[in-house]
């Protein structure tokens, strides 16, 4: 009855510390006793799972990209269908031409799935140096660290709380949400799928940006392209 008095109140106590306390309280008995007694009791000791620590750590704010496909944003928009089933979708930007190389949706997604999906957009070409993202589940996996291991990519995570800092991919979404979400009604997730991956076409190719001098990503890019050519021509010569 004493051992069954000491366990609540001493919850990170063994059998035996619970042993010593008995000692110190006069009680002539065997550690094995109380160790058996213990068990008998259900009382083990329950051992807390520490959570891994994650090596990505913030590192202060990111340098400003200089080029395409240096710097990306990410993050997860959440919606619903018609029916109520709620939905997600993985939003990609790239920092310097403002151009989403990637809208996935899906009902569920792992670490191992974005990776998959960003693999799909890359197509086999290099990918960015540094991608910006929160400290969602999916983010902190094991599964995308190792994906990001392999492409020689950086994680670059924000501070908890601090939305500004990934500050591309909140106006991107804010975007998506008021011009496509909340414009359309969903019945089936393959319908989000291509209504939304329209959007995305059209958002790249059709859609003036302020930012880029009132030009479309596609536009931005190809006008930097050609400035480039430009110039290496010249100094060439």
């Amino acid at each position: 009855m004493r051992i069954r008095d000491l366990a609540p109140a001493r919850p990170r106590f063994g059998s035996l510390r619970i042993w010593v306390l008995l000692r110190r309280e006069g009680w002539l008995v065997n550690r094995k006793r109380v160790r058996r007694l213990y068990r008998l009791e259900g009382l083990q000791l329950r051992m807390r799972v520490r959570r891994r620590k994650h090596i990505a750590l913030h590192r202060g704010p990111a340098p400003t990209p200089i080029g395409p496909t240096e710097r990306w944003s990410m993050d997860f928009v959440h919606d619903t269908l018609a029916d109520g089933r709620p939905f997600r979708i993985l939003t990609v930007v790239d920092n310097w031409s403002r151009h989403s190389p990637l809208l996935e949706v899906g009902f569920w997604m792992s670490g191992k799935t974005v990776g998959q999906a960003l693999d799909r957009a890359l197509n086999g070409m290099a990918g960015p140096r540094s991608i910006t993202v929160d400290h969602g589940t999916e983010f902190q996996s094991r599964a995308l660290e190792d994906w990001a291991y392999r492409r020689s990519v950086q994680l670059d995570f924000i501070r908890p709380g601090k939305p500004v800092e990934n500050a591309f991919i909140e106006s991107f979404n804010g975007r998506l949400r008021d011009e496509c979400l909340n414009v359309h009604q969903f019945t089936s997730l393959a319908e989000a799928q291509a209504i939304i991956e329209a959007w995305r076409m059209d958002y790249n190719h059709r859609r003036p940006h302020s930012s880029l001098g009132h030009l479309t990503p596609n536009e931005f890019l190809k006008q930097r392209q050609g400035q480039q050519i430009a110039e290496e021509a010249v100094c060439s010569s």
